[in-house]
């Protein structure tokens, strides 16, 4: 709607970042989750951020010094964050191969590198309240494209930063590259 609305403001204050298998559907703002979407558990204060780049390329024209026409030739969605949890969960998630999976024994969590890792693609979920307002941005089809370096401190928690990309659907029927609702 346009004119000044103060209720269409979102502050999102506190909220989670959830993963399931690649094409899970996402339940409107205000339904729970179904089991399948594991929450990653803490984040760091600085949220999450989401950048949606596209690349528009001109059309030249013999007649004009401006371009006439723009074609769009790329679009580029990522969504970063940096998780403060390390758990069965997060490590194999920000390792990105989903051919080791973690399974705690006796006690121990380890997490073996491989030398040959295998993307794994998931469904990424962000939720975030504001007063009653909910909202959900989701991404059917995802992968983890790069990692932060961890830092091992003797004054600050470990953090597991990941940058992840939408990817085209590959679903049928077609599934969105991703959407955002609010209620």
């Amino acid at each position: 709607m346009s004119g000044w609305n103060a209720t269409e403001i979102r502050v999102a204050g506190t909220g989670h970042v959830f993963i399931a298998p690649k094409n899970t559907d996402l339940a409107v703002p205000d339904a729970p989750l179904a089991a399948d979407w594991k929450d990653l558990g803490y984040t760091t204060n600085d949220g999450i951020k989401f950048t949606k780049k596209d690349k528009l390329d001109p059309v030249d024209v013999w007649q004009s010094s401006a371009a006439v026409r723009f074609l769009q030739s790329d679009r580029d969605l990522t969504v970063k964050f940096q998780l403060m949890q390390i758990n069965a969960d997060t490590l194999p998630f920000f390792m990105g191969d989903g051919q080791h999976p973690l399974t705690p024994t006796d006690g121990v969590l380890r997490y073996d590198i491989s030398a040959s890792p295998t993307p794994v693609e998931f469904a990424l979920a962000v939720q975030f309240t504001d007063g009653a307002s909910v909202n959900r941005f989701y991404i059917p089809r995802a992968v983890v494209t790069e990692t932060d370096e961890v830092q091992f401190a003797k004054t600050a928690p470990v953090k597991l930063g990941v940058t992840i990309n939408a990817i085209a659907s590959d679903a049928v029927p077609s599934l969105p590259l991703a959407s955002w609702m609010a209620k």
